[in-house]
């Protein structure tokens, strides 16, 4: 018999309270549609007042914004490349280590709507390296989700696993349900897992080692994710090598240069403590993880990465992977327009260096990623509108900076995706990262879509499907975990 329960155990942050004053941390979303609509209606008065001057100012900004995000994501993935302070956790360090001496290990896997993945999911965590006397898993489970729970009683939960039911309430987010999970969990180290992951089995004790090393203000490690169906079509190629990228070299890079790390959707481990003098999960922020490692990092905390890779599942359609896209940006958004409409608070809590680089990776970022479009429109203009019409519009020197923006920075993408498939070991997947600057369009029109979604529908759960990919079913050599990458001594 398994448990099912509606009452939260023991003490922890209630899920609908916000924790005291943080940066990155937006209450609720009135400030956002405020700060949002001010920008809007201000670059539409600028358009109507000076069109001309609008366009080519806009024009300037674009080219010059995006060169300066790619850049900046080049430089850090080339750090991260080198890896010169990382140590990774290795076969003798898990052997080491003794079951008596092993803390007690909260796993929480929110579902919603997950029928299909479900038994999946639960047979991948039975599979963890962990002493089951020291493994505690939460399976949170939304109140009316009949289905989900049906497919967990028919699973046939080990003593261990029990189920957790949220009580109905706005908003209806992932990270609210976590909060449910932390509420009531009694782990020293937690971690947090999505319906389609299958983590590598020894995951946990690298973390363990990882904390024990790190001292008491490593609040986070994070392991790597990658594609367990990343070779089942041309979409699911291009972004698997755009997944190797961002979390074997953009956030190794980000730890070596002692910078932020915007944490993955998942496999993030945490000091449970920690995560509760943080507050928590935002349970307004869709991209809860990557504003929660910010908030860390911003507080002093150090958040670092482990040798491990989470197997996840990719959309094999491009209407899943918007999807799934425009929610990491909308949380980008939120924690960008929160940031933005409290700088000195910021400044004063993170201190500059973390400020500007929390300022570089939520607020560069996100303008790099909307900035793609018009780039390529404004080229596509200049190939179609007759020269003279455009000589009107545009000098010739915007037109060559817009130009050399788009080049060099898709050419500098091009060569640090290859760096990631390289890393990761998959020499046919270098073919694939010539096609990383479609992965930007289509991250761009993500962005826009984001937008749209925090304007009309903040609160919104978008969901991914999981479950619907044979060949989640069988391992992928391929996804194996990067032998050089470590955590941070």
């Amino acid at each position: 018999m398994k448990a099912t329960s509606e009452i939260p155990g023991p003490a922890g942050p209630d899920p609908n309270e916000e924790p005291p004053e943080q940066p990155a941390r937006p209450a609720g979303h009135s400030r956002q549609r405020i700060w949002l609509g001010l920008a809007l209606a201000g670059a539409a008065a600028a358009f109507v007042c000076w069109p001309a001057g609008a366009l080519q100012t806009a024009s300037l900004v674009i080219a010059v914004v995006f060169l300066g995000g790619t850049v900046f994501k080049f430089g850090v993935g080339l750090a991260g490349v080198r890896r010169e302070r990382y140590r990774p956790v290795t076969d003798e360090d898990l052997a080491g280590l003794r079951e008596e001496d092993l803390p007690v290990y909260t796993v929480l896997a929110p579902l919603f709507r997950e029928a299909d993945a479900t038994s999946s999911l639960i047979k991948n965590l039975m599979e963890l390296d962990y002493p089951v006397s020291k493994l505690e898993v939460l399976l949170l489970l939304e109140a009316g989700d009949g289905q989900t729970l049906a497919a967990t009683e028919e699973a046939g939960l080990p003593p261990y696993m029990r189920v957790l039911v949220v009580p109905a309430g706005e908003p209806r987010t992932k990270a609210r349900a976590c909060n449910v999970g932390l509420a009531a969990a009694r782990g020293e180290l937690l971690v947090c897992y999505d319906a389609g992951d299958k983590p590598d089995l020894d995951q946990l004790k690298k973390s363990v080692v990882a904390f024990r090393r790190g001292g008491g203000q490593l609040a986070c490690v994070q392991a790597a994710l990658n594609y367990r169906n990343g070779r089942e079509n041309f979409l699911s190629r291009v972004f698997a090598a755009e997944y190797s990228f961002w979390f074997d070299c953009v956030l190794p890079g980000l730890d070596a240069l002692r910078l932020p790390i915007p944490l993955g959707g998942n496999s993030s481990h945490f000091r449970t403590e920690a995560l509760r003098q943080l507050g928590g999960w935002n349970p307004f922020n869709s991209t809860d993880d990557a504003d929660l490692g910010i908030r860390a990092s911003a507080l002093g905390y150090t958040v670092g990465v482990i040798n491990s890779t989470t197997g996840e599942e990719a959309g094999r359609n491009l209407g899943d992977w918007l999807r799934q896209r425009s929610v990491l940006v909308k949380g980008d958004l939120q924690t960008a327009v929160a940031n933005a409409s409290s700088p000195r608070a910021l400044v004063r809590v993170a201190g500059p260096r973390r400020a500007l680089g929390i300022t570089a990776l939520t607020g560069g970022g996100l303008l790099s990623s909307l900035f793609v479009l018009p780039l390529w429109i404004l080229l596509a203009g200049s190939l179609l509108i007759p020269a003279r019409t455009l000589g009107v519009l545009y000098p010739d020197w915007t037109l060559w900076l817009g130009l050399f923006s788009l080049l060099a920075g898709n050419s500098l993408m091009i060569y640090v995706t290859m760096l990631g498939a390289f890393l990761r070991q998959r020499e046919g997947q270098v073919l694939w990262s010539l096609f990383s600057p479609l992965c930007l369009v289509l991250h761009s029109i993500a962005s826009y879509q984001a937008l749209w979604q925090l304007i009309t529908r903040p609160n919104y759960w978008e969901k991914t499907t999981y479950g619907i990919s044979a060949l989640c079913a069988r391992p992928d050599p391929a996804s194996a975990s990067v032998p050089a990458q470590g955590v941070v001594q």
